[in-house]
């Protein structure tokens, strides 16, 4: 087990931390854990995801800020290239939605960048329906891609996947 799951997450190459988690400066192992605490009080999920004692991939549902919107967390994930075809997403998938069930939220939502067509289809394969797209919203290897705004109600029940 990782004593500090921050540190393998965020020792890996920057590009990882631009696109996946958004950032544009990566946080330290420290900053991390500190996030990692912050999460823990606010009741807000944060899964690190481990394969032979290494750190491969994140999870996290971050509840909206205001009282109006506690009812609703941003889902984001991440999955080191060498994890997926695995199986791995879906169980993340698996565990994030009972973890919203369990916590009582109402509606989890993400977004997914138009290029990542194998993330976009698990999500629908777990009941996530496009609510919106922002068109060429982010620039990612020279080229413009849309920014996919989705959304999955929890109490509305759908077969799971195979």
């Amino acid at each position: 087990m990782c004593k500090n799951p921050a540190f393998g997450i965020f020792t890996k190459e920057t590009n990882f931390a631009k696109t996946a988690i958004q950032k544009e400066v990566v946080r330290t192992p420290q900053e991390e854990q500190a996030f990692i605490s912050e999460m823990k009080e606010k009741d807000n999920m944060y899964t690190v995801i481990q394969v032979e004692n290494r750190v491969v991939g994140i999870s996290r549902l971050i509840r909206g800020e205001l009282e109006m919107k506690q009812h609703v967390a941003l889902f984001r994930t991440w999955l080191a290239s060498e994890a997926q075809g695995k199986g791995i997403g879906s169980k993340i998938m698996e565990y994030t939605l009972s973890w919203a069930e369990i916590h009582k939220l109402h509606k989890v939502v993400l977004t997914v960048f138009s290029g990542n067509m194998v993330a976009t289809k698990l999500y629908q394969k777990y009941g996530f329906t496009i609510e919106g797209i922002q068109k060429e919203q982010v620039m990612l290897n020279g080229e413009y891609q849309d920014e996919i705004y989705m959304g999955y109600f929890v109490n509305e029940k759908i077969p799971q996947p195979f």
